[in-house]
Order: C-alpha cells, then sequence, then structure tokens
C-alpha cells in the first residue's frame, strides 16, 4: 500500500539538502533535509513492521535486513564507481585517504571516520567526497537497533494493541535520552560535528518518527487514530495541516546555522517535530482523498530521491572546483537524476529478480548478467587503482604539518640557545626595567601557518606564532604568554578571526585591554571567501575596521578587502587558505608588510 502525498515529504527532504550543498550561504539551514529523512524512515519502517505483525503475529528480522541491504547497498556501489572516474578532472587532493573513505560509506561507519578524523561537516578545502554518506550510516545503526528491538518486542508480545504500546513508550525513551544528549553535548562544545555525526546525539528523529509510527501506521491504524480522522479532520484541514508544516521547515531551514548552539539545542527536534506533522498530515490527506491519483511527478521524485542524495555530493564537490558555482550544481542534478534513475528503475529490480522492460523488451537478471560483471569487475578495479594512488593527507595538510613543524624546531632551538647561553648578572638591583624587544611579533591562525615559512624568508626581526582551528581567544593565551615571559616584540601583529566564535567582540577586547603599554597593535581582517554577513568572521572584520578611530595605537591589515579583489588566488580552495600558492603568499605579505608601515606612524600604547 502505497501512502499518496508522502511523496512531498521525500521531496522537500531533498530540496532541502540540494540548496544547502548548492547555495549555502545563502540556504544555511538546508542540512535539516536529512533530519526530515530520518523521521520519514523512522515512521515507515516502524509503521510497516506493525502491518507485518498484524498479519503474521510475527516479525522476520532477516527478512528485514535483507530488504534494507537491497535497498540501500546497490545504490550507494553504483554511486562510487561511476563518480570516480569524475575525479579525473581534479587534482589528487580530492581522494585523499580515498582508500578509508570508501571502506568507512561500505561499512556504514562514515560518521565514526568522521569523527576519528576531526572531520567537519562544512569543511570546504578538500572535502571528502562520501563525508554524505555519515547519514547512511546513523540510517543504518539505526536499522541494526530498531530492528531487533522490534523484534524482541513482537517475539514476547501477544497482540498488536500492546505491541503498539511498547514500541511508541520505546521509541519517546529513546528519543527523548538522544534529544537530551544532543542538548547537553552542544552546551559544551564549540565545535558541533562530533555531536552531529554521533548516531548517539542524532538518532531521536528516527525514533520521533518510530512514535508516529506507532499510532498512525500504513494499513494498521490505532482505532483512536481511525476515529480522530474520522470524526475531526476534513481533506482542507489535512492538506492546510500538512502544507503548513513543510513551509514550516522551508522556514526553519532558510535560518537555522550549522555553528549555531541553538541548532543542536532546539533546531533539529524543531525538524524533527515538523517532519511528522507533515507526515501525519499526509497521511490524513491520503485517507481523505480516496478518488485522486497523486501526480506522477512527485511519484518519480520520491522515488529517486535516495539515489539522487547519493550522486549529488560527490558530483557538486568535483563540477563545483571546474565550473561556475550555478553550472556546477545544473550538472550535479543532471547526472544526479539520470545515474539515480538508472539505479531505482533498472538496476535494483533487476538485482531484485523482478523484470525489467525496457524499449519494448523484457529483461531479466540472467540475461544482463554478463555485462554487468564485467561492469562491476572494471569499475571496482578502478576503484581500487585510485586507492592506491591516493594520498594519505592533501597538499594544504602537508603545508600545514610542515609549517608547524619548522615552527617548533624554531622554538626548540630559541630554548636551546637561551639555555647554553652565558648568564649576565644585572649590574644594578634598581636598574630599568626590561626594555620591550623591538620588532615584530606576528599571532596567526592556519593561513598564517600555512604561509609561515615565506613570511620569515621575506620579513626580518620577526617572530610568527601559529596554529590550526586559532581562535581569538587562544591567541589571547599566546599573547599573554609572551608578554609576561618578555618575548612579546613592539609591533604585535594578530592575524586571527577565521574561526570566530559568538563572542568575537569580548575576546578580541580582553587583547586591547590586556597588551601592556608600549606595544602598538595590528589587526589583520580575516577572509572566508564562502562568508556573508551573518558569518562571525565578516562581523569581526566589520568590527575591528571601526578600532583605529578608537584608538591611536591600532592600526587595521585589510586582508579580507584585498583577498576579495583576487578570487582567482582562490580558485579550487575551501576559500580560506590558499595552499601554499605564492602569488597569494606575496599578497598575504604585502598586505601585512603594508600594516606594519603604517602602524610606524602611529603612537605605542600609553
Amino acid at each position: 500500500m502505497r501512502i499518496k502525498w508522502f511523496s512531498l515529504i521525500r521531496i522537500t527532504g531533498l530540496i532541502c539538502v540540494l540548496l544547502y550543498h548548492f547555495f549555502q550561504m545563502r540556504y544555511t539551514g538546508g542540512f535539516i533535509g536529512v533530519d526530515i529523512f530520518f523521521t520519514f524512515s523512522g515512521y515507515l519502517i516502524t509503521a510497516l513492521a506493525l502491518d507485518e505483525f498484524s498479519r503474521k503475529k510475527s516479525f522476520a528480522l532477516r527478512d528485514f535486513y535483507y530488504r534494507r541491504v537491497m535497498r540501500i547497498l546497490p545504490p550507494l556501489v553504483l554511486m562510487i564507481c561511476l563518480v570516480m572516474p569524475f575525479t579525473l578532472l581534479v587534482g589528487q587532493d580530492y581522494i585523499t585517504d580515498l582508500t578509508r573513505q570508501v571502506t568507512s560509506a561500505l561499512s556504514f561507519s562514515t560518521n565514526i571516520f568522521e569523527i576519528k578524523t576531526g572531520g567537519t561537516y562544512e569543511s570546504r578545502f578538500i572535502p571528502h567526497l562520501f563525508v554524505h554518506t555519515w547519514s547512511l550510516a546513523i540510517e543504518v545503526q539505526f536499522y541494526l537497533v530498531w530492528g531487533f528491538v522490534i523484534y524482541l518486542l513482537a517475539k514476547f508480545t501477544p497482540t498488536l494493541a500492546q505491541l503498539r504500546k511498547r514500541v511508541f513508550v520505546s521509541s519517546g525513551l529513546l528519543a527523548c535520552g538522544s534529544a537530551l544528549a544532543m542538548y547537553l553535548g552542544a552546551q559544551q562544545m564549540n565545535e558541533f560535528s562530533p555531536i552531529y555525526f554521533s548516531s548517539v546525539t542524532h538518532i531521536f528523529p528516527f525514533f520521533i518518527g518510530s512514535m508516529l509510527g506507532a499510532i498512525a501506521g500504513i494499513k494498521e491504524l490505532l482505532p483512536a487514530f481511525s476515529q480522530t480522522v474520522a470524526k475531526h479532520w476534513t481533506k482542507k484541514r489535512a492538506l492546510i495541516f500538512m502544507a503548513a508544516n513543510l513551509l514550516g521547515l522551508f522556514v526553519l531551514a532558510y535560518f537555522l546555522r550549522f555553528d549555531r548552539r541553538e541548532t543542536y539545542m532546539y533546531g533539529f527536534i524543531g525538524a524533527s517535530l515538523l517532519a511528522a506533522g507533515a507526515i501525519f498530515g499526509a497521511n490524513v490527506l491520503h485517507r481523505k482523498t480516496p478518488d485522486t491519483k497523486e501526480p506522477q511527478l512527485f511519484v518519480y521524485l520520491a522515488d529517486i530521491s535516495y539515489s539522487v542524495y547519493l550522486f549529488h555530493w560527490p558530483l557538486y564537490v568535483i563540477f563545483s572546483k571546474q565550473f561556475s558555482n550555478g553550472l556546477a550544481a545544473l550538472l550535479t542534478t543532471i547526472l544526479s537524476v539520470g545515474f539515480a534513475s538508472f539505479s531505482y528503475y533498472f538496476l535494483e529490480p533487476l538485482l531484485r529478480g523482478k523484470p525489467v522492460s525496457l524499449f519494448n523488451q523484457t529483461l531479466t537478471f540472467k540475461q544482463i548478467l554478463a555485462p554487468f560483471g564485467i561492469c562491476l569487475t572494471l569499475g571496482v578495479s578502478f576503484v581500487i587503482y585510485l586507492c592506491l594512488q591516493a594520498p594519505t593527507v592533501s597538499s594544504l595538510e602537508r603545508n600545514l604539518m610542515l609549517g608547524s613543524i619548522a615552527q617548533d624546531a624554531g622554538k626548540l632551538e630559541q630554548l636551546y640557545a637561551k639555555a647554553t647561553a652565558p648568564k649576565v648578572e644585572p649590574k644594578a638591583t634598581n636598574e630599568a626595567k626590561t626594555q620591550i624587544p623591538a620588532g615584530t611579533t606576528i599571532i596567526g591562525d592556519s593561513v598564517t601557518l600555512g604561509s609561515r615559512s615565506y613570511l620569515l624568508d621575506h620579513m626580518s626581526d620577526v617572530d610568527i606564532d601559529a596554529e590550526g582551528n586559532r581562535t581569538m581567544n587562544l591567541a589571547y593565551d599566546v599573547l599573554m604568554n609572551q608578554q609576561n615571559s618578555g618575548q612579546l616584540r613592539q609591533n604585535v601583529v594578530m592575524c586571527i578571526g577565521t574561526n570566530s566564535l559568538d563572542d568575537y567582540q569580548e575576546q578580541t577586547q580582553k587583547v586591547i585591554d590586556d597588551l601592556k603599554p608600549g606595544h602598538r597593535l595590528i589587526f589583520i581582517t580575516p577572509h572566508d571567501g564562502h562568508a556573508d554577513s551573518s558569518y562571525n568572521s565578516y562581523k569581526l572584520g566589520v568590527w575591528e575596521r571601526t578600532l583605529p578611530a578608537k584608538y591611536k595605537f591600532i592600526t587595521i591589515g585589510d586582508w579580507d578587502k584585498v583577498a576579495r579583489a583576487h578570487p582567482e588566488l582562490f580558485e579550487g580552495t575551501d576559500g580560506t587558505h590558499f595552499g601554499g600558492r605564492e602569488e597569494a603568499m606575496k599578497l598575504y605579505l604585502e598586505c601585512i608588510q603594508d600594516a606594519l608601515q603604517r602602524a610606524q606612524k602611529t603612537p605605542v600604547k600609553k
């Protein structure tokens, strides 16, 4: 039995995800499309399991797992094999750590892989081709656990009514536990990818769907639900209710942000509840429109939605580095729809033993076995070949590691020189306080770290302390340590802000207030080519530009303005880092040197 209008739920989830990936700066919360899919899957799986128990008085766990594997695995394997040739269009950085990426995708453990490797869902320098299979991993993990739970409940429950109650209560407890874990986790973290990827904290949408599935199933309905629908719900009311929830999802997806704490505390559970409301409305509308046919376009898009989701991300990652964003999105959509249609309407039915009609001829799997085997062998062989050729780290990671090693080696040399230098006793106990060292101290993040060697080669009398993912509060600690030890030089350059937290003003003000007299302070505005006015890094740059009018000892080096005037230097990057490109490093150096020259005309802090 197919419920009409459920197609709109799947289509809404797919549209949200596509808009988010294609136009992330404008549609910042489209990632909740995954939560729509999660909620719908939890509903559907539970409702179908209850229908099966109603017919057979049992739940066949082995058959359940087999159906899930046959629905999930073939499109996944097809996606990996078909996507791999497109990687020849881009550099080897895009297949970095490919073996573990493919292995994680096929073993449904991408979410665990991303957590362990420190993956960030919104990372854009060299995004993993298969990072989107994190959601598939959580889904399969849900099927494994929840399928077994339903099997045990069904085995020891005599009636459907009792099973409904036990499923509802179990789902509610698990949903509350998972949602609470995400809520508490969000309060303790500033980088939210670990709780986003975790099945423990992000599995509650499935159980919200399961709770609904226990009440409003597919064929077998809770009597109270049937009576309520019959007495109080009209076609118009059901339509308005479904539409209102779908509209709520689009509105929520427009305003949510991945890096906002409120998204994890309230946003995801709000999205799941809206999705459940839309599912409920569609279920009622189906029963109120027995003579209405669902548009075939809706059915088609819903059928291929899973495979489109699989194909679109790696194709977009590749095409977006070769073409304009609009063209990349168009090519991605066309190929994803084509590949997904082939998978759903041709390959998957044949693998399940169903004949397929093609050009007025009926094909069976036996007839295509030989060419299918050859194509699969070639595809798998090519994937293995690429895995063997793939680098273990990207050029950016290599550049940052080398910069970090060189920085650590320099610090060790300084410590050795200090330890072995002859001690000089002060001439008098009332000798004046130690003078502030001349020159420049640069405190930076990963952008500075990647350019560190180049800066040292082209600047004199400078110390550089840089580290990846450094925020202003961490830079403040470095500043205070150097200041207290007498190592902080007269000109202090803060190249911080790309990783900017919500309290960026307070953090920066601490730097200004606690810097001792005798120093000049230079802020280099952060640049993120993908950031708009809603990003903290962008807001920090705007605020920093106002500081020289208030503080005469502060100078601004406007790297964001300079970088935005030269977008060609960031082609093929995340829009923030420039991967050791000499032209970009030269521009970065000139921005810092220009700011230092202007700073020499300003007074030091009094």
